[in-house]
């Protein structure tokens, strides 16, 4: 047996036809409301202030049709906003929406004495009540739709920004698109990047997206099959962010690029992250999380140039600017397994000179050759710049 239509009781047909020769002056009406009530309002542009007006004009068009039909539905709403661009759920809020549907109903609520037939002004109370109520949820409805929608595009775009930034394209295209994506920062940036052992499920591809927002006001994620690259920038301590979405990470290791100082640089970022990732299993000890420049023996070992680079830069040159005793101490320091005593009388020198010379590389290049692991990584910056050509 067919389920009956439902049915919703409407406004006699004198206040229907009151309703449809006063429609002009309540569409009037309503906009000078939202006008006097709603700053926001005003504060829209000149383009997203009419076609808020065309979406009250055909709300009110669509609650006289609804009046004029008790088995009419408010879940028209799809139609109401058709008249304006998908854009405008972006530009006014689900929350703003219902503040208008709210003096919409104000306005006929003020006039419902004229507008209904004598005596029946209830009718009309009534009607405009049980409308209000099946277009808000309705509204809301089209604003969940659009929102699964943007959501879906968003997702794929900034997949298709990572990529771009993985492969070195910061150029107008790539910009444009971070852009529509809400990324406004033109200052620091980092990218943090962990191994997966299978692709997430949306449930923690949302957890992690969430984390980011929250760690960052402009954060990106690129969710690949081994590995989720997280790009952080438009904060100051980036420390206390990637402590904060550690949890939504998961288990696996976790890997810090270099801070860059802007966009165009986290490119550099992002590869000496991924080639961290790649060279971890070489040391077992390594902290979670570890930054990629405390790799950079490991990442030699895999032939990253940019690792090479890094020593080159930032320890040979500048213990060879520092003077020919600098690095010789410790080049005899090191391949006589960090003994004092042992480089002091290869050198002719006493134990405190080779202590001060010691002391002076740490504060020269910032790695301290007493300490094993950093005196590792020194060792590897004076293999490759003696492999230099002189």
């Amino acid at each position: 047996m067919a389920a009956k239509p439902s049915t919703h009781p409407v406004p006699c047909a004198t206040t229907v036809a009151r309703l449809s020769s006063h429609r002009d002056r309540l569409v009037t009406q309503v906009m000078k409301t939202i006008d006097r009530e709603h700053v926001w309002y005003r504060a829209l542009s000149a383009e997203d202030r009419s076609w808020v007006g065309l979406v009250a004009q055909a709300s009110v068009d669509a609650f006289i049709a609804w009046c004029q039909d008790k088995r009419s539905s408010a879940s028209s709403s799809q139609e109401i906003f058709a008249v304006a661009p998908a854009e405008l759920t972006r530009t006014v809020s689900l929350h703003q929406t219902l503040l208008l549907v709210k003096s919409g109903v104000d306005v006929i609520e003020a006039e419902a004495e004229v507008l209904s037939a004598p005596g029946r002004a209830s009718e009309l109370h009534d009607a405009v009540l049980r409308y209000s109520r099946e277009f808000a949820f309705a509204t809301a409805e089209v604003y969940a739709r659009a929102a699964e929608m943007r959501g879906s595009w968003d997702a794929r775009l900034e997949a298709l920004v990572v990529d771009s930034l993985i492969r070195g394209d910061t150029g107008p295209s790539v910009r444009s698109r971070l852009a529509a994506l809400g990324w406004s920062s033109t200052g620091q940036a980092v990218c943090v990047v962990t191994g997966i052992s299978a692709p997430l499920g949306e449930g923690r591809v949302r957890e992690v997206r969430s984390a980011l927002r929250s760690a960052a006001p402009d954060s990106l994620a690129g969710f690949q099959s081994d590995r989720v690259l997280a790009l952080l920038s438009g904060i100051d301590q980036f420390d206390a962010a990637v402590r904060a979405i550690l949890p939504a990470l998961g288990g696996g290791p976790v890997v810090v690029g270099p801070k860059v100082p802007s966009l165009d640089e986290l490119p550099r970022s992002i590869r000496a992250a991924v080639a961290g990732l790649d060279a971890l299993p070489a040391w077992p000890a390594a902290p979670r999380p570890v930054q990629a420049d405390d790799l950079l023996p490991e990442r030699l070992l895999l032939g990253d140039p940019e690792a090479r680079a890094t020593l080159l830069e930032r320890a040979y040159r500048p213990l060879i600017a520092a003077g020919r005793d600098v690095a010789l101490t410790l080049g005899t320091y090191l391949e006589l397994g960090r003994s004092l005593e042992g480089a002091a009388r290869v050198l002719f020198v006493h134990p405190n000179t080779v202590r001060y010379r010691l002391g002076k590389i740490s504060e020269i290049c910032g790695w301290d050759p007493s300490d094993p692991r950093e005196a590792y990584v020194l060792q590897h910056a004076l293999a490759v710049g003696r492999l230099q050509p002189a």
